[in-house]
């Protein structure tokens, strides 16, 4: 490794605070059961036989097999799948594990040479299909029009597919691009260490000190911690050689292509048009920021401190719940929430926990963050697997909600929509995901019996819907200014941490208004995702989305439920605009997004300096 740690790693289980997550950990074995195992091979070397029978079978023959054909992707998918799930499971419970990667790397590079060689004419020969004839393949068979949306969208997005060599050639070299770039940075990030309380913290850690202690100075001290170690450690180079290497590419591509800008691509993916995206980051960045700079505004008067710093930005509330939530009842209310709205909903979420589809404790060589990943397995089942690092705090607990709502999501539309079809676009992908926070948040909240405990619920309700669409519109506009920048030529570290003042300052204000900002300038460089274009902003799309889902929910009695769900069962079968058309709801007109502001964390914040003004807070 290039990056090393100048403390000595030690096991620290000891000294964290017990939730009795520590022993929840997947169980995969029924997947493969290792990494030598002989069926990983075999299933290997089966997928790459059934991508030259699917080359020799329908090649030149669409006109008269599509609907075979499709059938033939889906059963490559589930393979591929399989064998994609598992290695990416394990490698995000043991980063550093060379075998794993080694593992990782062969299963790409064979299919991404099975896919270059035999699977790519599909694409180019399906949207080469005249709109007579391809009327009448969906008339005469079912299996294709069942798909129509899938297909549907392929060739309404003809322009931008290049000549079917070169799309070969992309092909072929994608094991040898960014992505590697993104697994080194995996491996870096899970070998961090950041000394602080004299033991060496791993990143969950020190951003878990740095959110949720109690002391002030503290919170500053980890945070310096935090952000000197990510320089001492030379992450913020890697990270900037990697997002030079991903944007780079990115943008040769997309001029090849011809895509408007570099949101085009994305926003084609997410099945919204640039038009929409673009009034949403004009959305939050009138109102959400008027909001957010209230909220903060709030925060300093409770703190007693202003201007706060930055590591203030998520602190608890002196009034707040810190204590450790035990793993039991985290489970225990997030399942009671599900059940609160919808049993169907409540029975996939216990249906994780029971086959041990979660792995929940932060330990040595296992990733930061939290994912969830649903697949649907050769043998037809669906499975929604949870990645946390579970520190017992109560954002870890809207954490499990969050993650398991995915899952949810991904169990419904994968038994509705088959593997074709089942993935919702990234900005609504995040809908489930939100709408479990939300419910879990409502049941809560009901439950409150104090003016205390129900401001502590509604501030840090307000921190997370900041954090989520606030930040993540910050993250997007910085990643707006550095594509542009990135035309014309390489950027330093500088380059980037300018960027990211830049971007922060628009949004919170400027040095002084309401935080100083020490030590924050290179904590553009452990935000993994900006290694995955423009994809934040789903985050903030999916919590306004979900928002005004929420809002109307009172409007359909009981048939809210049934609507609901029939949405997460559509998968990406369906666009935003489709699947808000039965609510009455269109993404499409600006106020939507003003709305869905207006009616979450301005409401909560109208109640939250209410009760605050009872207890002499003003």
């Amino acid at each position: 490794m290039a990056v090393s740690c100048a403390a000595t790693v030690t096991d620290d289980k000891a000294e964290r605070p017990k939730t009795g997550a520590e022993d929840v950990r997947w169980d995969l074995e029924d997947l493969y059961t290792g990494i030598d195992d002989p069926e990983l091979d075999a299933d290997l070397d089966k997928l790459i036989a059934l991508a030259a029978a699917f080359n020799e079978a329908h090649a030149g023959k669409l006109v008269d097999t599509l609907g075979e054909a499709l059938s033939a992707k889906a059963e490559m998918g589930n393979l591929a799948t399989n064998l994609m799930l598992y290695l990416h499971l394990r490698k995000s419970t043991n980063a550093t594990d060379p075998k794993i990667q080694q593992k990782l790397a062969v299963v790409f590079e064979r299919w991404a040479v099975a896919e270059g060689n035999h699977l790519n004419f599909f694409e180019h020969e399906l949207v080469g299909i005249d709109e007579e004839t391809y009327g009448q393949v969906l008339k005469r068979d079912a299996n294709a029009k069942r798909h129509q949306s899938l297909l549907d969208h392929d060739r309404a997005n003809r322009q931008y597919l290049l000549e079917e060599n070169v799309e070969r050639a992309l092909t072929l070299r994608s094991p040898f691009g960014s992505s590697e770039w993104s697994d080194y940075v995996d491996e870096a990030e899970a070998e961090l260490r950041f000394d602080f309380d004299d033991r060496p913290h791993t990143l969950p850690e020190i951003l878990h000190v740095v959110s949720n202690d109690q002391d002030g100075d503290r919170r500053a001290g980890a945070l310096e911690a935090f952000s000197t170690g990510l320089t001492r450690q030379g992450f913020d180079k890697i990270m900037a050689r990697t997002i030079n290497v991903t944007l780079g590419a990115k943008g040769v591509e997309d001029s090849e292509r011809g895509y408007a800008g570099p949101m085009t691509a994305r926003n084609i993916g997410n099945r919204i048009d640039d038009a929409t995206v673009e009034a949403l980051h004009v959305a939050v960045e009138e109102v959400g920021a008027e909001q957010c700079r209230r909220y903060y505004a709030l925060v300093s008067k409770h703190l007693k401190r202003s201007p706060m710093r930055w590591s203030d930005r998520n602190a608890p509330m002196p009034f707040a719940d810190t204590r450790t939530v035990p793993w039991d009842e985290c489970v225990e209310t997030v399942l009671a929430a599900y059940g609160s709205f919808s049993p169907k909903l409540e029975e996939l979420v216990r249906k994780m926990f029971d086959r041990k589809w979660v792995d929940a404790p932060p330990y040595e060589g296992k990733t930061g963050g939290a994912y969830n990943f649903s697949v649907l397995l050769p043998n037809g089942e669906a499975r929604a697997y949870n990645f946390l690092n579970y520190l017992g705090s109560t954002r870890d607990v809207m954490t499990v909600a969050h993650e398991t709502g995915h899952g949810a999501h991904g169990m419904l539309a994968a038994e509705a929509q088959g593997a074709l079809m089942f993935r919702a676009p990234m900005a609504y992908a995040e809908t489930a995901s939100i709408f479990g926070e939300m419910t879990t948040f409502k049941y809560l909240l009901q439950r409150t019996e104090s003016d205390e405990q129900r401001l502590a619920l509604l501030m840090s309700k307000c921190s997370d819907h900041v954090n989520t669409v606030v930040r993540q519109i910050s993250f997007s506009n910085f990643e707006r200014k550095v594509h542009a920048q990135r035309k014309h030529g390489k950027l330093t570290v500088e380059d980037y941490s300018k960027a990211w003042m830049d971007v922060t300052y628009a949004m919170y204000g400027a040095e002084g208004d309401q935080f100083t900002y020490a030590n924050t300038d290179n904590l553009w460089c452990y935000v993994s995702h900006f290694l995955r274009p423009f994809y934040v902003y789903a985050y903030a799309f999916g919590e306004l989305f979900t928002q005004s889902l929420f809002a109307v929910q009172g409007d359909f009695g009981d048939d809210f439920e049934g609507m609901y769900l029939d949405l997460l069962r559509a998968g990406g079968s369906k666009s935003a605009v489709e699947l808000m058309a039965p609510f009455e709801l269109d993404p499409r007109d600006p106020s939507f997004w003003r709305k869905g502001i207006e009616g979450s964390v301005k409401t909560w914040l109208d109640e939250a300096e209410a009760i605050s003004a009872r207890m002499g807070i003003s």
